[in-house]
């Protein structure tokens, strides 16, 4: 048995990264990365690893050439998030094998390599269900507690600088996963961007930075900065 309480046969490597790190380093969203997605098959298998990892999303690679990502939160499935596609772009480009489009479930997402910045592009539906409420000062966004009360995905911004598109903001999925606060999440970003109509500078949880910019398509570009945490082996 490994680390993450998985038995089974010959160990694969699962990639720990922190995206959308804040200057200097700080902050970043913890993300698994199965590389080899083969590894793990898709279903029963993958949910019950991303469960046991613990973190808010693991994303599995079924085939870097083409950017095939499987994205799976401890408790479901999902179509598309930022943080696991900038994460697994970022990772692709480490190890050698860049891509232009990354293929999650919910279709094709462009990808970019600007400096320190990854940026992939979503568009608004693929990431409903998320609820945005302004509050009056980053003050009182930092002084909610880990989730608020209340049902449903909440993202609680305010503007920390309105003219320059500066938020400040803190993400509480309330579903039950033992994910109490989302130190960084790409796609709660896009909606937010997606209402405001604006290019925003997202600091969100303890250290974290997220960029957004909308297309002239509707499609909004999401862009952070990426590290490695550690690289782990876990049986499959």
């Amino acid at each position: 048995m490994d680390g993450t309480g998985v038995t089974g046969g010959a160990p694969t490597a699962l990639h720990v990264l922190r995206v959308f790190c804040g200057g200097e380093g700080r902050g970043g969203n913890l993300l698994g990365v199965v590389a080899d997605g083969a590894a793990f098959p898709a279903g029963p298998d993958r949910q019950a690893l991303a469960a046991r990892l613990g973190f808010s999303e693991t994303v599995f690679l079924d085939d870097a050439a083409r950017g095939v990502a499987d994205i799976y939160t401890p408790g479901l499935r999902l179509p598309f998030a930022g943080h696991p596609l900038v994460g697994a772009a970022w990772l692709l480009r480490r190890l050698g094998r860049p891509v232009a489009t990354l293929r999650p479930p919910a279709g094709e997402v462009s990808v970019a390599y600007d400096g320190e910045f990854t940026w992939v592009r979503g568009r608004p539906e693929w990431a409903t269900g998320r609820r945005t409420e302004r509050y009056g000062s980053p003050d009182e966004v930092d002084a909610l507690p880990a989730p608020p009360p209340g049902e449903g995905w909440l993202y609680a911004w305010a503007w920390r600088d309105r003219d320059a598109g500066s938020v400040r903001a803190r993400g509480f999925p309330r579903r039950d996963d033992g994910i109490a606060e989302d130190e960084a999440t790409g796609a709660a970003a896009l909606t937010l961007t997606h209402e405001l109509g604006r290019a925003l500078d997202i600091r969100q949880g303890a250290g974290s930075q997220i960029l957004t910019r909308p297309r002239p398509d509707g499609a909004i570009d999401i862009g952070g900065r990426v590290a490695l945490a550690e690289i782990r082996e876990v049986a499959t």
